[in-house]
C-alpha cells in the first residue's frame, strides 16, 4: 500500500517571544530575544538567574479557569497552543470525524511545578492534603489527553518522552500515523513548563546551563564564548493532515512534512556521541525516508543549544551529512532567542521551519559575536535572511542519546 502524503494545516504557539505564533514568528525573525532575568523564584540561589519564560500567559483566555486549576501550567500551554492551531486550520472536530483525529504529543518532564507544590504540601501537611488530582496533573501524557478531552479528538492518543527531542519525536511519530492510514488528523507537538526549583538546581548541578548574567547574550550558539543553555517553556502544536483530507476540506497548506529519522546514541546519558554520530544517522534517516538528496535542503534548523558539544557535534554531523552542500546551507539556531524549551524545542522549532518555507525567510542565530572556529558553517549571523526556502531538516537531541531529523518541503 502506497503511503499517503501528510501536509501541515495549522499552527499554534505559545512560547517566551509571545502568546500566539505570529507575534512569536514576527519577533523571531526581527532577532527579538524572549530571555530575561528569571521571576519564578529569589534571583541568587543558582548560579544563572536568567530564563525564557512565558509572559502574561492567562490560561482563563482559553479554557473554563475551574479546568485549568486542575492542569499544570505545561499542560495548559498545550491546551492553547492546540485550540489556536485547530482555528488556525479551520477544522471541526464532530462526530463525523472524531474517531480519524488524533493527538500526539511529547513532554521531556510533565508537571515539575505541580509535583514540587504537591511534595512541599505532603512534607508540611501530610497525605491529605495533596490533591485528589496530583498524579494526573502531573504525568506527562496529560497534555495530550487533555488536549483530546477539551476538542473531542477520539483517534489514536499517545505522548512520547524522549527528553529534548520529544516534541520532535510525537511529530515524527504522528505523521507516520497518517502516512499508513491509521488517521486523517493528528493534533501534535510539545509542551513544557519547567522553570521551577528542582529543575534549575538539577540542571545547575549538572553545569549545562549559562551561568552569564546578561539575559540579552547568555544564549548564543555557535559563539566561542557560549557557556550552556537558557531553560524556557512553551508549547508549540501542529495540525498534520492526509493530502486527501486537506483537499478535501479546502485547506490552508503550510508545507509537506516528508522526512522522519529517529536514532540512539548508545553512548551516554547526557553527553552527545563523539562528532555527532548519532545525529548524522537520524539526519541520513530522515533525508532517505523524504526521497531527498542533500542538496536540495535549503536550511537547517539547527539543535543549536549553546552547550560546548552539543554545538561542535552538530556542525561536524552537518559536514558528514551534507557534504560541500554543508557551507551552502543556511544554518540558525532559534533556542537563541527562545531559549531552550526541553520537550517542546522540537515542536516550536518545527513550526519555525514550515513557516521559514511559507515565508521565503530564514531566520536568525543571534547573539554570535566571536565564532568558534570549529562551528565554521553559515549560522545565519544575527540578521534574518530573505530567500527561497524549498526543504528544511530541524534537529532535536535529547539526553539518553535521542537524536531525531525531521524534513519538511514546500507543498507542490
Amino acid at each position: 500500500m502506497e503511503n499517503k502524503r501528510v501536509v501541515v494545516t495549522g499552527v499554534g504557539a505559545v512560547t517566551p517571544l509571545a502568546n500566539d505564533l505570529q507575534s512569536t514568528w514576527e519577533r523571531l525573525v526581527n532577532g527579538e530575544s524572549g530571555i530575561d532575568k528569571v521571576t519564578k523564584f529569589e534571583e541568587g540561589q543558582f548560579p544563572t538567574d536568567v530564563a525564557a519564560e512565558v509572559k502574561e500567559f492567562d490560561p482563563g483566555s482559553f479554557m473554563d479557569p475551574k479546568d485549568a486549576r486542575k492542569m499544570d501550567r505545561f499542560t495548559q500551554f498545550a491546551v492553547a497552543s492546540s485550540l489556536m492551531a485547530v482555528k488556525d486550520a479551520n477544522l471541526t472536530i464532530d462526530d463525523s470525524n472524531a474517531d480519524r483525529i488524533g493527538v500526539w504529543i511529547g513532554s521531556g518532564i510533565g508537571g515539575m511545578e505541580t509535583y514540587e507544590k504537591q511534595f512541599r504540601l505532603y512534607e508540611k501537611r501530610g497525605y491529605r492534603r495533596v490533591s485528589p488530582f496530583f498524579v494526573p496533573m502531573m504525568i506527562p501524557d496529560m497534555a495530550s489527553g487533555q488536549v483530546s478531552i477539551t476538542l473531542g479528538a477520539k483517534g489514536v492518543n499517545s505522548c512520547t518522552v524522549t527528553a529534548c527531542a520529544s516534541g520532535a519525536n510525537s511529530i515524527g511519530d504522528a505523521f507516520k500515523v497518517i502516512q499508513r492510514g491509521d488517521a486523517d488528523i493528528m493534533i501534535t507537538g510539545g509542551a513544557e513548563a519547567p522553570i521551577t526549583e528542582m529543575a534549575f538546581a538539577g540542571f545547575s548541578s549538572a553545569r549545562a546551563m549559562s551561568t552569564n548574567p546578561d539575559p540579552a547574550t547568555a544564549s548564543r550558539p555557535f559563539d566561542k564564548d557560549r557557556d550552556g543553555f537558557v531553560m524556557g517553556e512553551g508549547s508549540g502544536i501542529l495540525i498534520l493532515e492526509s493530502l486527501e483530507s486537506a483537499k478535501a476540506r479546502g485547506a490552508h497548506i503550510y508545507a509537506e512534512i516528508v522526512g522522519y529519522g529517529s536514532t540512539g546514541d548508545a553512548y551516554h546519558v547526557t553527553a552527545p556521541a563523539p562528532e555527532g554520530e548519532g545525529a548524522v544517522r537520524a539526519m541520513k534517516q530522515a533525508l532517505q525516508d523524504a526521497d531527498l538528496n542533500p542538496n536540495e535542503v535549503t536550511y537547517l534548523n539547527a539543535h543549536g543549544t549553546s552547550t560546548e558539544y552539543n554545538d561542535k557535534y552538530e556542525t561536524l554531523a552537518a559536514k558528514n551529512v551534507f557534504g560541500e552542500h554543508a557551507h551552502k546551507l543556511a544554518i540558525s539556531s532559534t533556542k537563541s532567542m527562545t531559549g531552550h524549551l526541553l520537550g517542546a524545542a522540537g515542536a516550536v522549532e518545527a513550526i519555525f521551519s514550515v513557516k521559514a518555507i511559507e515565508d521565503s525567510v530564514i531566520p536568525p542565530t543571534i547573539n554570535i559575536k566571536n565564532l568558534d572556529p570549529e562551528c565554521d558553517l553559515d549560522y545565519v549571523q544575527n540578521e534574518a535572511r530573505k530567500q527561497g526556502v524549498n526543504a528544511v531538516m530541524s534537529n532535536s537531541l535529547g539526553f539518553g542519546g535521542h537524536n531525531v531529523a525531521l524534513v519538511f518541503k514546500k507543498y507542490k
